[in-house]
């Protein structure tokens, strides 16, 4: 058992703070997609792959942002 030292007890006087965080609904929204097979070469899949290490993020989710903002940037040039 761990004995408490005077370290593990907050110091002053305690405040009730007011919950002020989303509810979990208006931190993600779904989006509508679909599911495709796409054929890449294996040296865009290696620059996603080597970027989505840096960033720590996942590769699918890089070229899935690509697509989405290359589409965006273009349907606004197209109206």
């Amino acid at each position: 058992m761990r004995k408490k030292n005077e370290e593990d007890f907050p110091v002053g006087r305690l405040v009730v703070v007011e919950d002020d965080l989303p509810g979990p609904e208006e931190l993600w929204t779904p989006e509508d997609s679909v599911k495709v097979t796409l054929k890449l070469t294996r040296r865009s899949i290696q620059f996603f792959k080597n970027v989505a290490r840096k960033r720590r993020a996942k590769y699918q989710r890089l070229i899935r942002d690509l697509v989405d903002r290359y589409s965006t940037l273009h349907a606004k040039k197209a109206a």
